[in-house]
C-alpha cells in the first residue's frame, strides 16, 4: 500500500515539476489543475493582478519565452527550458553579451551542491 502511495506522489511530482510556477500566471493555474484532479473537493480563486488582497497586491504575472546563457563556443550552458531553476524568478529581461567576471554577479548557485545530470 505505501509502495502504491509513492509511486503515486511520484508521479505527481513528474507532472507538476517541468511546470513554471511563480507567485501568479499559467504555471500555477495549471498546477492547480492537477492537484484538483488529485484532490476534486478543491476549490481554486482566481484574484487578479493588481487587485489588493490582505496587505499585499497581487504581482502581475510574470512569464518566460526563453532564457538561456551560452559559452563562448555558443553551447547552452544554462537553460530554461532544460531546468526552470536556471532562471531566478522575476528576473529582468536582458539580450546582450557579458564576460564571465560580469556575469558572476548575476549568477546564483551552491556549489558544494552542485549536480551535474543538471548542467
Amino acid at each position: 500500500m505505501e509502495e502504491d502511495a509513492g509511486a503515486e506522489m511520484m508521479s505527481l511530482a513528474k507532472k507538476l515539476w517541468p511546470l513554471d510556477r511563480s507567485l501568479s500566471g499559467d504555471g500555477v493555474r495549471d498546477t492547480l489543475g492537477i492537484i484538483q484532479k488529485e484532490i476534486p473537493a478543491l476549490q481554486v480563486l482566481g484574484i487578479s493582478s493588481g487587485e489588493k488582497v490582505f496587505d499585499w497586491t497581487v504581482p502581475e504575472e510574470w512569464a518566460v519565452s526563453e532564457a538561456y546563457i551560452l559559452d563562448p563556443s555558443g553551447q547552452r550552458i544554462c537553460d530554461f527550458k532544460t531546468n526552470n531553476l536556471h532562471l531566478v524568478g522575476y528576473s529582468a529581461p536582458f539580450e546582450g553579451v557579458l564576460g564571465l567576471e560580469e556575469l558572476q554577479g548575476h549568477l546564483h548557485s551552491l556549489p558544494a551542491q552542485r549536480n551535474p545530470l543538471c548542467d
